[in-house]
């Protein structure tokens, strides 16, 4: 059975893609500060600010390796060029969450798997430079999965407008951003496809379809709480800004590709007694 090392797989999206794929592969992931893993023998503590990851690969020895992590950019920096050299050198490839972000500083229209990158934000530009080190790679070493806003049940911004709810605190929106989404679980399953197909390249994982960010959350809130909710209104610039990942050539099977109301409905299958 293939091995995977998921890094981050405490986190909200890493730990979707761990109970994805557990029960298919042989499956390990990494933890830092989360509680509950120390008694997990599939899970490895490693804090990648201070520890080095050789000794976890050497151990589990994974053909593949999935990058969830978060934190401290420069940190993160240091473990994917060691990663990188290992993967190299190793019969095993990587694959590594990136963002819309790194297409922010373009504003007026969508962007696709092969468009050139440029990013106005600190975060875009972190995550470019990972992955310009990743198609250093030779063909076939890696995948990279760029990820749009991804919503989930239990997801931290899900759970930020439900507090905001509760105790009817403004909502920040964009009014003038338009968006494509993602949530959680139907992520798991495309990765779980990539994996399966053996794809490699650039992968956008996003929603086909689009909305503004403002009528995005209107009608999450209208669905998931029966509250109009209230809004701050930000606006980024004076004219509609696409901050949006769509697929040209590495497209996915329809089944995969949700719409935004298929992700709103999935966000709404819940008792929403259980909020209050």
């Amino acid at each position: 059975m293939k091995s995977i090392l998921i890094l981050g797989a405490s986190g909200f999206i890493g730990n979707s893609i761990y109970r994805e794929l557990c029960p298919f592969f042989d499956t390990y992931g990494t933890y830092n500060s989360a509680k509950g893993y120390d008694q997990n023998k599939h899970f490895y503590l490693f804090n990648f600010e201070k520890d080095g990851l050789g000794n976890i690969l050497n151990e589990v020895k994974p053909k593949l390796i999935i990058s969830a992590l978060r934190g401290d950019f420069n940190a993160q920096l240091e473990t994917h060029e060691f990663l990188i050299h290992f993967v190299r050198n190793k019969n095993c490839r990587v694959l590594f969450f990136s963002s819309a972000n790194v297409f922010d500083a373009f504003q007026h229209y969508p962007s696709y798997e092969y468009d050139k990158t440029l990013s106005e934000s600190i975060y875009g530009r972190f995550k470019i430079k990972i992955e310009n080190q990743l198609m250093r790679l030779p063909v076939g070493k890696f995948v990279i999965a760029r990820l749009p806003m991804v919503f989930g049940l239990n997801a931290p911004r899900t759970l930020k407008i439900d507090r905001a709810i509760q105790t009817n605190q403004p909502i920040e929106v964009f009014p003038n951003t338009i968006i494509n989404i993602n949530n959680d679980n139907r992520l798991a399953q495309q990765i779980h496809y990539i994996i399966n197909k053996k794809k490699t390249g650039i992968y956008h994982l996003g929603s086909s379809d689009l909305i503004s960010h403002f009528d995005f959350i209107k009608m999450l809130v209208k669905k998931r709480h029966k509250k109009p909710g209230v809004y701050k209104q930000v606006f980024t610039s004076n004219s509609m800004r696409y901050l949006v990942t769509l697929p040209k050539k590495n497209k996915l099977p329809g089944h995969l590709l949700p719409s935004y109301i298929e992700i709103l409905d999935d966000l709404t299958c819940i008792d929403n007694k259980n909020h209050y």
